[in-house]
């Protein structure tokens, strides 16, 4: 990491001029300009051996320290360049935005966290920290510094959104990308504890209501019989069918699926939203049915180890392209899946409801939810519950009926 542009340098550097007691030294960010250099805490310390190993270490708290003093710089890079390309670089003026956090922008922060999804080729976080850094600037502009945030300014763009009319779902999502800047900022002490806004007594994020849209097996079967002589329609109803039969499998998941990703019968696949963020690798294992097998050699691309199941992918995209392809193949579906649900008069039907029809079908039949939840790739069971909760309301609403039967 090193950023030189216009006679300005910015690095991390292990500070060894000074020993600590525990035998580690300071972590700081040096800046150089015209032959004068400046360090900047980041709050972290490693011994030799420790800092050598940095950048290709796998032991967790490293990882935990390198991503830290990652953001640290990035904040710091961020603000310098700012200064030089607005109103002139100079160390006073740097020290006046670093000051206390003031003038340390949330902007910059959400800028230097989308360069470092970039940099990873996690298109789809990117995306979603671009889109609420575009909700805040519209909220409160170019340059918000760190040291304006509070609870009421989180609940001010609370109701902003409300404004927008943004649905409560949405409103979390925003809220806990900008809580997750946040904690970054506060782990890299550009804003203090007694500061940070989320939390209880605080600002509470809420959950938002979970979508309502599984389907029933009948009405399942009636899709799956669904044919209006087009071959465009046949094929993208096969591939929603191939989404729920396949435990739900995401649109993302589905288009990177490999034959060698066949295994005894079985479809083996790891989800790409879990693959980087959580600490062992979960491998969701889908049994290869007869209408599955059907819709492969229908529509897939002929048998060889390394080929993509489906025709969607090549092979040959960067992140970004394959991005682009996965969003087209979910707009084809879904706009498909919108004709057959209007003309069968099931309503609008997506990619979600297969996903969520997988959970709430298996439920409906006695699955058992720990066993749903491991076939979905959940984390934890709460997000599994807010997959059923349509069908839990469909039961609610049974037994209230049941009690007037006398």
């Amino acid at each position: 990491m090193k950023y030189a542009k216009d006679g300005i340098t910015v690095e991390p550097i292990h500070d060894t001029r000074r020993e600590m007691k525990n035998g580690a030294y300071p972590i700081k960010i040096r800046i150089t300009y015209k032959r004068e250099r400046r360090y900047y805490p980041t709050g972290k310390t490693l011994t030799v051996n420790e800092w050598n190993a940095l950048p290709t270490t796998k032991v967790r708290t490293l990882i935990a320290t390198r991503k830290d003093i990652e953001n640290s710089y990035n904040i710091v890079r961020d603000t310098v360049e700012d200064l030089a390309s607005s109103s002139g670089f100079t160390f006073d003026a740097l020290n006046n935005r670093l000051k206390r956090g003031a003038g340390i922008t949330l902007n910059a922060a959400f800028k230097a966290k989308i360069e470092d999804l970039r940099g990873q080729e996690r298109v789809g976080s990117m995306l979603v920290y671009n889109v609420v850094l575009q909700g805040v600037e519209r909220f409160a502009g170019n340059h918000v510094a760190m040291d304006i945030i509070s609870v009421e300014w989180v609940r001010r763009y609370e109701r902003f959104l409300v404004g927008e009319g943004k649905s409560r779902t949405t409103i979390g999502i925003h809220m806990r990308h900008l809580r997750a800047i946040l904690n970054d900022a506060c782990r890299c002490g550009l804003i203090k504890e007694a500061q940070y806004p989320f939390g209880r007594g605080r600002y509470e994020i809420q959950a938002g209501e979970g979508r309502k849209m599984a389907l029933t097996l009948e009405q399942i079967g009636q899709i799956a019989r669904y044919d209006d002589g087009n071959k465009l329609t046949a094929q993208y109803r096969d591939y929603w069918l191939f989404l729920y039969l396949c435990n739900g499998i995401n649109v993302a998941d589905f288009v990177k699926l490999r034959y060698r990703d066949i295994v005894n019968g079985e479809i083996c696949f790891v989800r790409q939203k879990t693959e980087r963020t959580t600490k062992t690798r979960h491998e969701i294992r889908v049994i290869i049915t007869e209408r599955m097998q059907s819709i492969i050699e229908q529509w897939g691309n002929p048998p060889a180890p390394d080929s993509f199941i489906f025709p969607i992918l090549d092979g040959t995209e960067d992140a970004f392209k394959r991005k682009t392809k996965t969003v087209a193949a979910a707009g084809a579906i879904n706009v498909r899946m919108r004709t057959i649900g209007k003309a069968l008069g099931i309503g609008n039907i997506s990619t979600y409801t297969a996903r969520h029809s997988f959970a709430t079908v298996l439920k409906r039949a006695g699955a058992n939810i720990a066993y749903i939840s491991e076939s979905l790739g959940h984390q934890d069971l709460k997000t599994t519950e807010n997959y059923l909760a349509s069908f839990e309301r469909e039961e609610r609403q049974k037994n209230a009926e049941l009690l007037t039967k006398f």
